[in-house]
């Protein structure tokens, strides 16, 4: 018997860290992160994380987020 399986879609946030590592989180569920070399390793990676998180997870918790955009501020301290 075949399980009907659900499409989620979710925001997921690249960054670049001092290194050239690239870090990738998805901020819909906490915790959901990874990194890698490139930005198509840590695409495939964040794939992974977020089966597992979701497996991890109940499924009706998880309700992705409305993406609106991203900016960036500069703030002098």
């Amino acid at each position: 018997m075949l399980m009907e399986q659900e499409i989620f879609n979710f925001t997921v946030l690249i960054e670049q860290d001092e290194d050239g590592i690239y870090i990738a989180k998805v901020p819909d569920i906490p915790g959901c992160y990874t990194q890698g070399r490139s930005v198509e390793q840590v695409m495939e990676r964040i794939k992974e994380a977020i089966q597992v998180c979701i497996e991890a997870e109940d499924k009706d918790n998880i309700l992705p987020l409305k993406f609106v955009g991203v900016q960036q501020l500069e703030v002098k301290v």
